[in-house]
């Protein structure tokens, strides 16, 4: 299972069939056992409750659970751990949560992960507000909430409810070989113009300007968001997530969709890329075929067996559509990813709160950055760690941005619009089988049969 599944991952057909059948259980939780609360158990954590843990084992492997599992032994030695790890998150625990039986610690992950939709709908998570107002195990006068990074809350939010932790912290954007660039005199375009100047200066030097994954052309879909938010601000991604009539249809929307469509257009796009998967086509960019490549955070990780040594990978925000766009150059989208979620029929609840407490400390942060490569969501848990090219420019990216960094919720909450409705409206684009206003047109008819459908139930985005 790839790095991209780990994060994009959609719900399995196995689970949205069982989860729409069949009753979950209600948010009321089992738990029974309850230790009694002190500043140093704030969570009344009963120090001999087993605790469960299930991990995806997917691109992160399962090495760093263990870590953290040692650090929560550490803190509750008479408590027994049971830990396993598998790529079919659905298959494996769909059943237990039907019977009222689910783990304590679940990272509902990949491409199998049980559907939150469904999930939150049933009411079978607990809520992880108590968590958030919890003092953090490095500074007591500070709670976990004031450790994160900004937007964590938001995209585990659902009815105003903080239910999935994502631990893991992906930046998105558009990425280039530092030394290509050097080499050749190119500087990273700021606006659209600038883009397309560069992309022809790219082409006359025999080098394909873009590459992309046809095969999940979702990928492109970013940056056309990321553009229309820049353009038009936050409220233009709010209208989206919130699927109010038109909202795909806006100004900011159509101007972002025609300047990638542009990319199709002028042969800006490499040959061939139509027919490739998300590794083909990243293959191709560290391979020096293709200059730019619209990818999040995990890509050197991803990547990390082709990557030329002296490749220097960069991430840089989507270029503004113009000098007079609401969001400045540097913002960009950053969001949570890597759901960890605590079951509300756990047999140990609070000790599952905990563990993410845990997961959430300095120590636990930087750990698993230096065993998979990956930032966290906790702020600074990355300062000190030697990282590679790919992942300081991301740190780089979200020192520059001063807390513009934004994101939309729409592929979170209707994780089908995203993954097969702007996935197959996106890859029609770029083959120039449609153009940018039938494009806003598709994707707006998709999201408005998502708005209609009852068995769909909505999320407001405030």
């Amino acid at each position: 299972m790839s790095r991209r599944g780990l994060l994009q991952g959609a719900a399995g057909t196995v689970a949205a069939g069982a989860l729409a059948g069949c009753a979950m259980g209600g948010d009321e939780s089992t738990d029974d056992a309850k230790g009694e609360t002190s500043a140093e158990n704030p969570l009344g954590v009963k120090e001999d409750a087993p605790l469960e843990v299930v991990i995806f084992n997917g691109g992160f492997g399962e090495e760093y659970a263990k870590a953290h599992e040692a650090m929560y032994s550490e803190r509750y030695p008479k408590a027994e751990i049971k830990h396993s790890a598998t790529q079919q998150i659905a298959e494996t625990l769909q059943p237990r949560f039907v019977a009222g039986d689910p783990p304590d610690v679940v990272n509902n992950s990949g491409g199998s992960q049980i559907d939150f939709n469904g999930l939150v709908s049933q009411g079978a998570l607990t809520d992880l507000g108590q968590l958030l107002d919890a003092p953090s195990l490095d500074d007591p006068a500070r709670k976990v909430r004031d450790t994160l990074l900004p937007g964590i809350v938001d995209v585990g939010s659902y009815d105003g409810r903080f239910l999935s932790l994502n631990y893991a912290y992906s930046a998105y954007g558009i990425w280039y070989s530092r030394k290509l660039f050097d080499s050749k005199g190119w500087a990273y375009p700021k606006t659209w113009d600038d883009m397309i100047a560069l992309c022809k200066t790219i082409k006359a030097a025999g080098i394909a300007p873009w590459t992309y994954p046809g095969k999940h052309a979702r990928y492109m879909s970013w940056p056309i968001l990321a553009a229309a938010g820049k353009a038009g601000g936050i409220e233009v991604i709010k209208a989206i997530d919130n699927l109010e009539p038109n909202a795909w249809k806006h100004e900011s929307v159509r101007a972002a969709a025609e300047a990638y469509y542009q990319l199709a257009v002028d042969g800006f796009l490499q040959p061939g890329a139509e027919g490739m998967d998300h590794v083909q086509s990243q293959t191709e960019w560290c391979r020096g075929k293709a200059a730019f490549v619209s990818c999040g955070s995990w890509l050197e990780n991803e990547q990390k067996a082709v990557i030329p040594p002296d490749f220097q990978m960069v991430v840089a925000p989507t270029p503004r559509l113009s000098n007079s766009d609401t969001m400045p150059f540097e913002a960009f989208r950053g969001t949570g990813s890597e759901p960890f979620i605590v079951p509300a029929k756990g047999k140990n609840v609070r000790g599952g709160l905990e563990y993410l407490r845990v997961m959430l400390s300095q120590k636990g942060a930087s750990d698993f950055t230096r065993k998979v490569s990956s930032l966290t969501c906790v702020q600074g848990s990355s300062d000190g760690i030697t990282l590679g090219p790919g992942l300081t420019s991301v740190t780089e990216l979200i020192k520059a941005s001063s807390g513009t960094a934004f994101t939309w919720l729409y592929s979170s909450y209707y994780r089908k619009l995203e993954r097969e409705r702007v996935d197959a409206a996106t890859a029609s684009l770029l083959a120039k089988r449609i153009n940018a206003a039938q494009w806003c047109d598709e994707v707006q008819k998709s999201a408005d049969e998502f708005a209609k459908d009852p068995a769909v139930k909505k999320y407001e985005r405030p």
